[in-house]
């Protein structure tokens, strides 16, 4: 009995263990998008289609790396070639490449733009944008309360759209570009690690030709600009890689629910940049729009916490986590 109490103790306190360096991982992660837009202010020189081909080459490259660190470059290789001998799988990572290009160019231009505020709003709408995506396409059914939460954000975004009188064209761009991205990626249930390779590989060939031309006509700035800024130019493809591998590791040694609450970090870190470090004006629209988000998003966490705890009432690992 003594034996079985010791091992019961010991499994628990290593699957506490495991879930406190998954949180650690996970709210790394995070972290890191959530001051990405500090990294893309600090080349705000350089014009944002530039930095996106920057992003997407060393990104490529960064990913190579890694892939022969950890030994798993054959596999790539592999991969490689029987990518053309499945048409549908080429088709898919091809369009989570432009989802995600689109995703990044979006993102990069409203930074330098002085749009922070609208860019942390696409990524607290975005988890809802994610289940209207599910409904329209997956045909995942919605309870009471996750329609709740879904209006209540459509009513944040009319808000914006009248007070303004525009439609908040770079929030719903990154909400419903990484929703879609996240979409084809659960379709494809594909190895994150060599997913992010080939996605990047993709475009590589695009991003290196508009490089190339824009150098031969004098627009480059690789090269043209100080040491520092061309140094976080290559530096683009750690900041886009390692957050990526930090939640990969974290979704796998916490449940959903943990990975839910926190993915709120990123943009709630965005907007309090945007407001105090940026000097973005956050008008009384802003604050209506939020809050009716923000409300959305606690109906949606409390309604989903619920149903994940109830489906699973221990621990378990979330091995089959994917990154988008």
């Amino acid at each position: 009995m003594e034996k079985n109490e010791k091992r019961r103790k010991g499994k628990m306190g290593s699957q506490s263990a495991q879930q406190k360096k998954g949180i650690i991982y996970a709210a790394g992660a995070y972290t890191m998008w959530g001051i990405l837009p500090i990294y893309w202010k600090w080349v705000e020189e350089v014009p944002a289609d530039e930095i996106l081909a920057h992003r997407i080459v060393w990104a490529f490259v960064f990913m190579l790396l890694v892939l022969g660190v950890t030994k798993r470059f054959r596999q790539f290789i592999g991969e490689f070639v029987n990518l053309f001998k499945r048409p549908k799988l080429l088709m898919s990572l091809t369009i989570a490449s432009v989802l995600i290009s689109g995703n990044w160019f979006v993102y990069i231009w409203a930074v330098n733009h002085n749009h922070v505020i609208e860019a942390s709003l696409g990524y607290y709408i975005n988890p809802l944008i994610s289940i209207l995506l599910g409904t329209v396409v997956l045909k995942e059914k919605l309870n009471f309360w996750q329609y709740v939460a879904v209006g209540l954000a459509g009513i944040g975004v009319i808000i914006l759209t009248v007070r303004f009188g525009s439609i908040p064209w770079v929030s719903l761009s990154l909400a419903f570009s990484f929703g879609l991205y996240g979409l084809t990626k659960k379709l494809l249930n594909y190895d994150a690690t060599i997913g992010l390779t080939m996605e990047t590989m993709l475009v590589t060939p695009f991003a290196i030709i508009y490089l190339v031309m824009t150098g031969a006509h004098g627009f480059g700035s690789f090269g043209s600009i100080s040491m520092s800024s061309t140094l976080l130019l290559i530096g683009a493809g750690i900041v886009t890689a390692l957050p990526l591998f930090y939640f990969a590791k974290g979704a796998q040694l916490i449940p959903l629910y943990m990975v839910g609450f926190l993915q709120y970090i990123a943009p709630t870190i965005s907007l309090i940049l945007g407001v105090f470090v940026f000097g973005e004006h956050f008008t009384s629209t802003h604050m209506m729009a939020f809050f009716c988000i923000w409300v959305a998003l606690f109906v949606f966490s409390i309604a989903k916490t619920k149903f994940l705890v109830q489906k699973q009432p221990k621990f378990i690992k979330n091995k089959s986590a994917k990154v988008s």
